[in-house]
C-alpha cells in the first residue's frame, strides 16, 4: 500500500508539472478507522471507515493554486492538475510561495499499526464499568473510542518523497454529573495512546476529570469581584496556550501586524521558569508529526525558552513573507516540563483564587486582553480547594499574565497529544454576582 501511494503522489506531481506548474506538491492519505460509540451509557455503534484524500498544489509565476479531493484515481489526478493550474492563474502573484527543498527522504512507522479490536472492546467495557463503580453520579453522554491507521505520503517536484505509517487509539468522553434533578455542566476529556496495556482510567486525566465533574453538581456563585490566583488544569492550559500561539506567535497576528510579540524575538516575554516547547518527536507524544504539511522533516523546538521568545510558529510562506525563520514543525504537541512543587503545596499557598477546568472566551485580543467564563471550576480559599463554582467571569492580559507565573506543578498530565503541568498565575480578575 505504501509503495502504491508513493507512486500516486509522484504521478500527481508529474501531472501538475505537465499541466504547467513550475513547482508542484502532492499529499496522498489513506485512513482506516475502527470506531466504537457509546450514547447515554450504552454501546450504540461499531463501524469501520475507509477514507482517501488527495491534496495538490502548484506554483507558477508566483501564483499558487490548491485543490483537494477524496479520491486519487488517474482521471481524478489529471482533472485536479488542470483545476489546480486554473486556481493558480486566478490568484494574485506572491513571491513568498515556495516548496520544501530535497533533504533526505525517509519512511516513518509509528505506534500500533493494526488494532487489537477484542482488547479495545474489553477496555471500553472496563472503562464503562469503572465509571459506574467509581463515579456513580456520572452519566456518559457520549463516548467515542477509535483506532486510526493512517498512511500519508508527501511528494514535491524538488524530489521530496516522505511516507508516514502510523496507528493509535483515541478516546473522547463527554459526560456530566447528575443527582436527582441537579446536574453539572458537561465536560470533554480526551486521551491518545498507542498501547492497550493499561486501563483507560489509569491514563491521562480521565479519572481526575470524572472526579472533578462529580463534585460540580452543586455549585455556588462568587460574590463580587476580586483579584486572585488562577490555577489552570492541564487541558485548560492547552486551550489557552493554543490561543497564545494563534494571537501572539502565529502567522495570523504577525501577517496582520497585530501581534504584541512581533518585535520581541529573543526578548523576555514570560517568567524565566516558563519554557513552552512544540515537541512532536518527544517520546511521550503519541505518533507525533514527522513531516510538516509543506514537506519538511519535523523537529522539536522551543517557542519560549526560559521566558524568552525563541521562535514564531510560521509556515514557509509566512516566514518568507516576513523574512523570519520557519517553524521547525506545525504540530500542536505542546510540552511544558514539570516544576518542583506538588499541586497541593501550590494550592496551600493561595489565599484566594480559582481552579479552572474549562475556559469559554475565544482567543485573546491583539493587545493580549482576554475575558471569558471559567467553567468546571472551583474556588480556592485560605489554601484549600473549596466549593464548585457556577459560571464565573475571569479576565486579564495574557502578555502581563505570563510574567505573573506563580508556580508550575510537579504533577504532569500526559494525554498523548500534549504533556502539561498545572500552571498558576497571579493578578487575574475573578467576578461573580
Amino acid at each position: 500500500m505504501i509503495e502504491t501511494l508513493k507512486l500516486t503522489a509522484k504521478e500527481a506531481v508529474k501531472a501538475l508539472r505537465n499541466a504547467g506548474a513550475e513547482k508542484a506538491q502532492s499529499t496522498v492519505t489513506y485512513t482506516v478507522t475502527h470506531e466504537f460509540n457509546v450514547d447515554g451509557g450504552e454501546f450504540s455503534l461499531f463501524r469501520t471507515l475507509f477514507d482517501k484524500s488527495l491534496r495538490m498544489s502548484a506554483i507558477t509565476g508566483g501564483r499558487r493554486g490548491v485543490v483537494s479531493r477524496n479520491r486519487y484515481d488517474d482521471a481524478t489526478i489529471r482533472e485536479s492538475a488542470g483545476a489546480c493550474l486554473e486556481a493558480a492563474a486566478s490568484a494574485a502573484p506572491d513571491e513568498a510561495w515556495d516548496i520544501a527543498p530535497l533533504t533526505k527522504n525517509e519512511d516513518f512507522t509509528l505506534g500500533e499499526i493494526k488494532p487489537d479490536l477484542d482488547k479495545l472492546f474489553d477496555r471500553c467495557k472496563e472503562l464503562m464499568e469503572g465509571v459506574k463503580t467509581r463515579f456513580p453520579k456520572i452519566i456518559m453522554e457520549q463516548m467515542i473510542v477509535d483506532h486510526r491507521e493512517i498512511i500519508e505520503v508527501n511528494a514535491n517536484s524538488n524530489g521530496v518523497l516522505f511516507s508516514t505509517h502510523k496507528g493509535n487509539y483515541f478516546i473522547e468522553l463527554m459526560f456530566s454529573g447528575h443527582e436527582g434533578e441537579k446536574s453539572s455542566s458537561f465536560y470533554v476529556s480526551v486521551l491518545t495512546t498507542d498501547t492497550l496495556e493499561k486501563p483507560f482510567l489509569e491514563c491521562g486525566s480521565l479519572a481526575t476529570d470524572l472526579g472533578n465533574v462529580e463534585k460540580q453538581i452543586e455549585t455556588e456563585s462568587v460574590e463580587g469581584k476580586f483579584e486572585g490566583t488562577m490555577v489552570l488544569m492541564p487541558l485548560c492550559s492547552m486551550e489557552l496556550l493554543g490561543g497564545l500561539l494563534t494571537t501572539f506567535a502565529g502567522e495570523d497576528g504577525l501577517l496582520t501586524d497585530t501581534s504584541p510579540w512581533k518585535d520581541k524575538l529573543g526578548e523576555q516575554v514570560a517568567d524565566e521558569r516558563l519554557t513552552v516547547s512544540l515537541a512532536p518527536l518527544d517520546e511521550r507524544i503519541v505518533c507525533g508529526e514527522r513531516i510538516t504539511a509543506e514537506g519538511f522533516p519535523a523537529e522539536n523546538y522551543d517557542l519560549i525558552k526560559n521566558g524568552r521568545l525563541n521562535a514564531f510558529a510560521l509556515s514557509l510562506y509566512s516566514a518568507n513573507k516576513l523574512n523570519l525563520p520557519r517553524a521547525k514543525n506545525d504540530s500542536e504537541s505542546i510540552v511544558i516540563e514539570a516544576g518542583d512543587k506538588p499541586l497541593s503545596e501550590i494550592i496551600a499557598s493561595i489565599d484566594r483564587g480559582i481552579l479552572v477546568g474549562r475556559f469559554s472566551g475565544g482567543n485573546p485580543a491583539p493587545n493580549g486582553d482576554f475575558s471569558g467564563v471559567a467553567k468546571n471550576s472551583f474556588l480556592i480559599e485560605n489554601g484549600k480547594i473549596g466549593r464548585a463554582l457556577s459560571e464565573t467571569m475571569i479576565g486579564g492580559n495574557f502578555a502581563e499574565m505570563l510574567f505573573k507565573l506563580r508556580d508550575i506543578s510537579k504533577e504532569q498530565i500526559n494525554a498523548g497529544l500534549f504533556v502539561l503541568p498545572y500552571l498558576a498565575f497571579d493578578g487575574i480578575t475573578i467576578s461573580g454576582k
